[in-house]
């Protein structure tokens, strides 16, 4: 394992953080080239079609996380065969689930609508546009396979130029489809579906090398049931994780609208403080996964502790920044958000949480970048179910006695559990590297 060094750790992170930069500029085209129809009914569909498949999609995130730990410390180990065999049985599993939504895409979008309901008029078109869109479900998925595995080889700028083609393309082909072609919402689709194949065939390009290694040809390798068990197992722990996070953050949601129309949307506004945050953390949870995943590889205890120590000083060090950032400028960005008196008035007065956020998140969002990279996810989903269940009693008690104080206080000992039950965790974890 080369020497670790701080460009290396910005190496991967920048181009993390500079793709999830280009998100939410998606959305807002979406959203805006759509709105040109001068109807609600086709935002609406946009809106919760996209909401619905990105449900969907989301179950198989954990092949980003767990392809990149197994990926990381194959390329420790000096395994290039393995590491080759890696992405090619997460694409399979890609490929799989991608087929599966769409035999079963009828019954599927029906429970999705059942659980969010719409007028006729926006079911009809929103399943005009997942209908289209639905088609790209296998290249979409796997993607997050090969983001994983392009994390693991350190390779961050390539995931930033497939980001940016994804996008750049999809924005193009809305601006031909719908205001020159008049496609309506299924031009919306239409440009989705061929921007995601087209993402996902420039990534088979940046991972050639592995479809010209031997796995293709050693086919015990490949489908060797103990390592096939082992990644299954590993993902269906950040699949449990993964749905205990969001229990949280959908609860909080819901809690956050027994207070009221101002507060609900004040909070709706601050929950965007967090995608902040949490766009700037990624980054540099991508490179513990990655050097951490390595020096585990090559077993080698003083690369591992070196790493989790120059990366947790980046996660920190970001967090402080974010807290000054949000605690001078927070009121400018809540302006920028509303322009409805209340909710801004409401909004500041749980800005202080905001501020604090960035500081207690660093933790979870380091360590579970160590622990990923590691593929202890058994840790990760248990300190998760422990951290799920403070958060519930702290909510449900706090919220008798502080209101919606008390809901985002329960979410910040949320986060401040996460990060000391991994810390637990993590003496074990180190001593283990040998």
């Amino acid at each position: 394992m080369v020497d670790l060094t701080h460009r290396r750790i910005l190496h991967i992170a920048v181009p993390v953080v500079l793709a999830n930069v280009t998100i939410p500029i998606l959305g807002l085209v979406d959203t805006g080239v759509i709105g040109q129809l001068g109807e609600a009914a086709p935002i609406g569909a946009v809106g919760i079609g996209a909401i619905i498949l990105t449900a969907l999609y989301w179950i198989f995130g954990f092949l980003r996380m767990g392809t990149t730990g197994f990926a990381a410390q194959a390329i420790g180990a000096g395994d290039r065969a393995e590491h080759a065999a890696i992405l090619i049985r997460a694409l399979g599993i890609a490929a799989l689930g991608g087929l599966t939504i769409i035999i079963l895409q009828r019954p599927l979008f029906a429970a999705g609508f059942w659980m969010s309901p719409a007028s006729v008029e926006v079911e009809t078109l929103a399943r005009s546009y997942m209908s289209i869109r639905v088609w790209s479900a296998p290249f979409l998925i796997s993607t997050f396979a090969i983001t994983g595995w392009l994390v693991a080889a350190e390779r961050t700028g390539d995931i930033l130029v497939i980001q940016l083609v994804m996008n750049g393309l999809n924005i193009s082909l809305d601006l031909l489809f719908v205001p020159v072609f008049g496609w309506g919402v299924q031009g919306v689709a239409a440009a989705t579906v061929i921007a995601e194949i087209s993402g996902c065939f420039l990534g088979f390009w940046y991972c050639r090398a592995a479809f010209s290694a031997s796995p293709w040809k050693d086919r015990a390798r490949l489908f060797d049931p103990a390592k096939l068990k082992r990644f299954a197992s590993v993902n269906a722990d950040i699949l449990v994780r993964s749905l205990l996070l969001q229990a949280i953050f959908m609860s909080f949601l819901f809690f956050g609208a027994r207070y009221g129309d101002t507060r609900l949307a004040a909070n709706h506004i601050l929950v965007q403080f967090l995608s902040i945050t949490a766009y700037a953390m990624d980054g540099f949870a991508f490179a513990a996964e990655s050097f951490v995943g390595q020096a585990l590889g090559a077993r080698n205890r003083a690369a591992f502790r070196r790493s989790a120590i120059m990366v947790s000083k980046w996660c920190f060090g970001t967090g402080a920044l974010l807290s000054l950032t949000f605690m001078l400028a927070g009121g400018l960005i809540i302006d920028a958000m509303t322009t409805a008196p209340g909710v801004r008035i409401a909004a500041r007065d749980y800005l202080i949480y905001m501020a604090l956020t960035p500081l207690i998140s660093a933790a979870p969002f380091m360590l579970d970048g160590i622990f990923i990279g590691a593929t202890r996810t058994r840790d990760m989903r248990n300190m998760m179910a422990i951290s799920t269940a403070i958060y519930f009693v702290a909510a449900l008690s706090l919220m008798a006695l502080a209101a919606n104080h008390g809901l985002w206080i329960a979410l910040l000992l949320s986060f401040a559990a996460r990060g000391a039950t991994l810390a637990w965790k993590y003496p074990a974890l180190e001593r283990s590297v040998s």
